[in-house]
C-alpha cells in the first residue's frame, strides 16, 4: 500500500484568472476547432463538445438538434442498423455522430454490421467503465486493425500511463473519468476515482506528447466547468446530465405538483441493465443511479447557454479561439466557487 501525497483537483476547486484582452465581444470567439487524429489520419471540424452514449442522451433526434451547432453525439450501444435506417435526417449529420460499442461479441457485431452499410461514419466509441483491463487494450488493437482509416474514441481512464497505452494500441482519442458524472455511483461502491480536472491534464498531457487527443468525460455541472475542462487541455468535453432532461432525449414526462420531470439515469444503474440486459448479474452491483430532473424542452436554448458561456469565459482570459483557451489559462485554487445563499441558479 502507498499513499500519493500531491493534492488532485476537480472543477469547483479552481476558477480561472481574468487576463487582459483585446477581444470586443463574445461573437469574436471562434469556438470550432479543426482536428487531426493519430491513426484513421482523418480530419475533423466543428464544435468539441459529444452528447455522451447515455439513455435520454446519446439518441438519434440528439444527433439531429446538435449537428446543427456541429456538434457530436455519441450514440448508445443498443442503436442498431434498422433504428439508423429507419431514421431518415440521418444522412445529413453522419459527420456529428459516433457508434458506441462494448468488448461484447453481440455488441462488436451490431457495430460491425452498421458500418458494412454505412460505411462513412469516422467515429467509434469502444466504451467500458474500467478501461484498465489488458483485454480492453488488446480489444482496442483488434478494432484498429479491422478498421484502420476509422476515428477510434476508447475509455474510460484516468491516468496517464493507461492513456498512452490506449493510444499504442489504436487509439486515436481517448476518454478519460471515471466517478465523476452526476449518475455515477462508482466512487461509492467502489472507491476508486480521480479527480477529473487533475485527470484531464495529466491524460491530456500523456495524449498530446504523442499526437493523440482526449475526451473530458464526466463532472460538467455548468457551462464554466465545461470551459475549466478545455483549459485544463481537453480536446473534447463529453456532457450527460447537463444535455438530459429535453424534449429530443425521449424518456416518459412525470408530473408532479404541477411540475414536469424526467427520469435520467446511468448507464451502469440497475434500472438500465434491467432495460439493456436483463437484469443484474449474481457477481456484479449497480454502479449508477436514477434521478428525475426537471423537464428542460427543446434543447437550443441549453446549448446557447453552454457555447455562451465558454465564449465568454474565452474573453474573460484574453483567448480569441476555443483553441487558444488552454494557453491562456491560468487556474487559481478556491474554497468555493459561487455564492449559493439564494440557491443555485
Amino acid at each position: 500500500m502507498r499513499i500519493e501525497e500531491e493534492i488532485k483537483l476537480d472543477y469547483s476547486d479552481v476558477l480561472f484568472r481574468p487576463k487582459r484582452s483585446t477581444l470586443k465581444s463574445r461573437k469574436e470567439v471562434d469556438l470550432c476547432r479543426t482536428y487531426k487524429f493519430k491513426h484513421s489520419n482523418r480530419e475533423w471540424t466543428g464544435i468539441p463538445i459529444i452528447a455522451a452514449n447515455m439513455d435520454g442522451v446519446g439518441e438519434l433526434n440528439v444527433a439531429s438538434s446538435l449537428a446543427k451547432y456541429k456538434i457530436i453525439t455519441a450514440l448508445t450501444k443498443q442503436h442498431n442498423l434498422d433504428l439508423i435506417n429507419n431514421f431518415s435526417p440521418i444522412k445529413d449529420i453522419f459527420n456529428y455522430i459516433a457508434l458506441s460499442s462494448g468488448t461484447g461479441k453481440e455488441s462488436f457485431e451490431r457495430l460491425k454490421q452498421i458500418i458494412s452499410e454505412h460505411t462513412y461514419i469516422q467515429f467509434i466509441c469502444i466504451d467500458v467503465a474500467n478501461g484498465y483491463s489488458e483485454n480492453f487494450s488488446h480489444f482496442v488493437s483488434s478494432v484498429r486493425e479491422k478498421y484502420p482509416s476509422k476515428t477510434i474514441i476508447a475509455g474510460n481512464v484516468v491516468t496517464a500511463d493507461m492513456t498512452q497505452e490506449l493510444i499504442l494500441s489504436g487509439a486515436d482519442v481517448v476518454k478519460v473519468g471515471i466517478g465523476p458524472g452526476s449518475v455515477c455511483t462508482t466512487r461509492i461502491q467502489t472507491g476508486v476515482g480521480y479527480p477529473q480536472l487533475s485527470a484531464v491534464i495529466e491524460c491530456a498531457d500523456a495524449a498530446h506528447g504523442l499526437g493523440a487527443h482526449i475526451i473530458a468525460d464526466g463532472g460538467c455541472t455548468c457551462p464554466g466547468d465545461v470551459a475549466k475542462a478545455f483549459g485544463a487541455g481537453a480536446d473534447f468535453v463529453m456532457l450527460g446530465g447537463m444535455l438530459a432532461g429535453h424534449e429530443e432525449g425521449g424518456g416518459k414526462i412525470i408530473s408532479e405538483n404541477e411540475k414536469q420531470y424526467i427520469e435520467f439515469y446511468g448507464s451502469s444503474s440497475e434500472e438500465a441493465i434491467e432495460k439493456h440486459y436483463g437484469g443484474l448479474s449474481d457477481y456484479r452491483s449497480s454502479e449508477g443511479k436514477k434521478v428525475k430532473i426537471p423537464f428542460r424542452g427543446k434543447l437550443d436554448q441549453s446549448v446557447k447557454a453552454i457555447l455562451g458561456g465558454v465564449r465568454s469565459s474565452c474573453t474573460y482570459v484574453g483567448a480569441p479561439s476555443l483553441k487558444q483557451l488552454s494557453k491562456c489559462t491560468t487556474f487559481i485554487r478556491v474554497n468555493q466557487q459561487y455564492n449559493d445563499t439564494f440557491g443555485r441558479v
